[in-house]
Order: C-alpha cells, then structure tokens, then sequence
C-alpha cells in the first residue's frame, strides 16, 4: 500500500543540513498498523508528510500503491489527498463551531458527496466509534476521548486506503488513549485500510503489527522496555 525506499529529506540550518529522515526503507500494507515509535525530533512527523505527499522527499521514492508521489500531477496529489488518506491529529482538529456529525461529514462534502449521503455516512462513522448519542454536540461539549473518537471517525468515513495518525494519544490520558488506540488498531483491519502511526508512547506497541524506532532521522530497533520501565 505505501512503501519508502531509501527516502531522504533535509533541512538548512545555521549550523548545517539537518537529516530529517536519512535514508528510510518501510512498507504498511492493507490492514496493517505500522508504529514508528522514537522521541521528539526524531523525524516522525516529516516521515508522516513524506507520506502524504505535504513535502517530497529529496532523494529515494515514496510511492502510494505502487506509485511514486514524486511523479503525481497537482490536481492528482490533491485526489489522493481527498480520496486516498485519513488523517489523525494529537490536537483532534476539529472545527469549534460544527457539531460531531457535521466534522465527520465535511470531508465528503468537500469531495461533492449529496448532503444527505454524507450525513447518513457520518451518523454510520459516529456509530462506529461509540457516539452515536453525542451527534450534534460541539467540540466545546466533548471530553478528549469523544474528540478524538470523532477525529478517527472523520478519517475513515471517505474509505481512505491509508490512516495518518500523528500522536493520536499525545493529548490523553492513559485510559482514554487505550480506548482510541483500540478503535486505531480495530476499525481501519477490519476495513482492510493501512495505518501509519507515529508516536513516542511505548504503549502502542501492544496494537501495532509492527514497531520501528527512529532516532536522528533513522529507523533502529525500538527501546520500548526502556521507555516503559521509564512511565512505570
């Protein structure tokens, strides 16, 4: 589903180029929750944009069923963008001003779905992630967990091929970041959707299929028990 080979990108600095990502290899396939699990600036977030096509690597390939991003035309990245990805926020991103069910459906009315097929969608979503009875409350009005619950609602109701997680537990407490990694690592397997997360929680270990670290722009073994005897 996507793949990187030896994909590099750098960044000027007064002291020199900083290698954001130096030289990764991976793959997530259909179904698949891939951890990359490492401290801050460690690189996660540019591999993240790497793979949703937001920077271009410098060197190597990202390619997105078989297709390097790299070659995509702007109206075709923008598809794939719409059409391809789900995004999910540490900060949720939800707009203050919609109701949960209005979040969940705008990315469908965005791509021109009727109003009431992207609602119905919605409420389905919402049902999903276990708030079907807090529909039409604002994000002021949710705890959270609710919030994110609705972030990973609003990613999967287009049927995206791939979920983009950035710290989706950053902002919770341990409970609540059990229970949305459990609808992380359970609905988008069963859809057959590829799941890419990046995080620096040793705790996601247990849901992902596969943990890579990363350190100074490089993938390496994950120190996982290290950072779990740390949290206790």
């Amino acid at each position: 589903m996507l793949e990187l080979q030896h994909a590099c990108k750098d960044y000027a600095s007064p002291g020199g180029a900083v290698h954001a990502v130096d030289d990764v290899s991976m793959s997530v396939g259909g179904g698949e929750l891939v951890a990359i699990f490492g401290p801050s600036g460690s690189g996660k977030t540019t591999l993240l944009l790497l793979a949703a096509g937001l920077l271009r690597a410098d060197s190597g390939s990202v390619r997105f069923e078989d297709r390097d991003l790299a070659t995509l035309q702007k109206s075709e990245m923008l598809a794939y963008r719409r059409t391809k990805l789900g995004f999910v926020f540490q900060g949720f991103n939800l707009v203050a001003g919609l109701t949960a069910e209005e979040n969940v459906a705008m990315p469908l009315l965005i791509r021109g779905v009727p109003h009431r097929e992207a609602h119905s969608q919605a409420l389905g979503a919402l049902e999903d992630v276990g708030l079907q009875g807090r529909v039409g409350h604002i994000p002021a009005k949710l705890s959270g967990g609710e919030q994110q619950r609705v972030g990973i609602a609003r990613a999967l109701v287009g049927r995206p091929r791939l979920i983009l997680a950035d710290e989706p537990t950053g902002n919770l407490d341990t409970e609540t970041g059990d229970v949305v990694l459990d609808l992380l690592s359970a609905l988008p397997r069963e859809q057959g959707v590829a799941t890419l997360l990046v995080t620096h929680d040793a705790r996601v270990a247990r849901y992902a299929d596969h943990v890579l670290g990363m350190r100074d722009g490089r993938l390496t073994e994950p120190d996982l028990q290290g950072q779990l005897a740390v949290g206790g």
